[in-house]
């Protein structure tokens, strides 16, 4: 008898402990009111078809952090379980005043929720509104819409890579060549001898003449060194043309990112006068031997790993091994001092047809990082948007070559080619066409070329 008590009054410990579990589940948990959700929003039962009878444990979906039961469990005072089970399981009222919560894309979100928008956080007020931030984006719908809506001669697209920032950011990390000073702008030009009827073709593409000589774009991320990039890939071109292909090398922006710091600020900035001295002088490796690491802009500059000296013959030499252990050819490539040349449109045109690619700042507009195709000009749709929506920085690129096209109107739009440094998924495959011999955005104001240092024994011999 004794015995038969005792096992009876383990059963009955064991179903109380059980009775415990479960309750400890169910209704000693932490409920979303303890963190300060008490009528939240939403058809979970609904959208996931998961109302109950009964008090199922299996019965749930996810709520915020803890989990929501759609069955008779939630016909009790404290609301904080799926909202919409009175409405959606059991067809009347629910019992406490209906959340004052938000919608947004099709969804409900509870007072306090926070919910991204392109470049801007929203929350949801205590009335039921939603509270935003109003910053500028650098992927702008409204303006992408009113430039392929207006008769501008481009399109606009929403670039993936740009989404979620602002018009500050793609200013500050696509950017990053400082406007020259009056010192360089007041550099004597060069200016190209030509016939007064001398003639020049109405399309020009420096591929098509210098086959395999002309190097794609690259992409800087969101380090801010178009001063280097277009740099490189100017005196890459430059190079391989001056030596008759004999040497092709795709020049490192890395190098000069991380060892041109002398005024220079690498991701965060350079000047096109300073790259040039440095190409001069000290030279820079090919991108193989010193590939790019700083994709982003980072507060402290890389560690410069690759310097050169001087073999006594005008040349010089690595004193390193590449960076990149795949790759043993670390020859130091260097340049002669660059030039500036006029700001006439057919002198630049000349200088392009004769000698190769060349580089030019630009001044960014608002509009320009969404540019797709066509002949682009400034255009003025973000004028009625105010001031933080018109905004601009210096960049540099890389002219590759120019043509004419054609308007319906019977008028004949002239441009530029050239080579950005944002990928090859932006725009014309990496490049953009640009309205010519208007100085549309300064494009021909300070125009550069330079002359690859290359001697009689790099040329190719028969």
């Amino acid at each position: 008898m004794r015995l038969l008590r005792a096992l009876l009054c383990l059963w009955l410990l064991a179903e109380a402990v059980l009775a415990s579990r479960v309750r400890t589940r169910r209704e000693l948990g932490p409920g979303l009111y303890e963190h300060g959700v008490y009528d939240a929003g939403g058809s979970y039962c609904q959208r996931g078809d998961v109302c109950c009878h009964g008090r199922n444990d299996g019965c749930t979906v996810p709520y915020h952090d803890t989990l929501c039961y759609c069955d008779l469990f939630c016909n009790r005072t404290v609301s904080d379980c799926c909202p919409d089970f009175w409405e959606y399981c059991l067809g009347i009222p629910a019992p406490f005043p209906k959340a004052s919560g938000c919608a947004r894309a099709g969804r409900n979100y509870p007072t306090g929720a926070t919910y991204r928008e392109n470049c801007n956080l929203c929350t949801c007020g205590p009335g039921g509104q939603w509270q935003c931030e109003d910053r500028a984006c650098l992927m702008d719908g409204e303006l992408i819409d009113a430039i392929n809506r207006g008769n501008y001669g481009w399109r606009a697209a929403n670039y993936s890579q740009f989404w979620g920032m602002t018009l500050e950011d793609g200013i500050r990390y696509r950017l990053g060549t400082f406007r020259p000073s009056p010192t360089v702008m007041n550099m004597n030009e060069m200016h190209m001898n030509m016939d007064s009827n001398e003639v020049l073709p109405r399309h020009f593409d420096a591929a098509a003449k210098w086959p395999g000589m002309i190097h794609e774009p690259l992409d800087q991320g969101n380090c801010a060194g178009s001063w280097a990039f277009s740099t490189a890939a100017v005196a890459s071109d430059r190079i391989s043309i001056h030596s008759m292909g004999h040497m092709k090398p795709a020049l490192s922006p890395q190098n000069l990112l991380s060892c041109d710091t002398r005024n220079q600020r690498g991701c965060s900035g350079g000047r096109l006068d300073g790259a040039w001295w440095y190409l001069r002088r000290r030279g820079v490796v090919t991108d193989e031997c010193y590939p790019f690491t700083s994709q982003e802009s980072q507060p402290a500059a890389q560690p410069c790993m690759m310097h050169s000296r001087s073999t006594g013959r005008g040349k010089r030499q690595a004193t390193a091994r590449c960076p990149n252990p795949q790759t043993h050819a670390n020859e130091i490539y260097q340049s002669t001092p660059a030039y500036r040349l006029s700001s006439s449109e057919k002198e630049i045109m000349k200088e392009l047809l004769e000698n190769g690619p060349v580089q030019a700042i630009l001044e960014v507009h608002e509009d320009f990082f969404m540019y797709k195709s066509g002949i682009y000009r400034h255009t003025p749709v973000a004028e009625g948007k105010g001031p933080k929506h018109q905004r601009h920085g210096t960049h540099s690129v890389k002219i590759t070559g120019w043509g004419e096209e054609q308007l319906p109107d019977g008028q004949t739009q002239k441009y530029w080619t050239a080579a950005n440094s944002w990928g090859t998924a932006w725009g014309e495959g990496g490049h953009f066409r640009i309205a010519r011999g208007v100085n549309e955005c300064e494009v021909e104001t300070f125009v550069v070329g330079v002359w690859g240092r290359v001697s009689t024994e790099d040329m190719p011999h028969k």
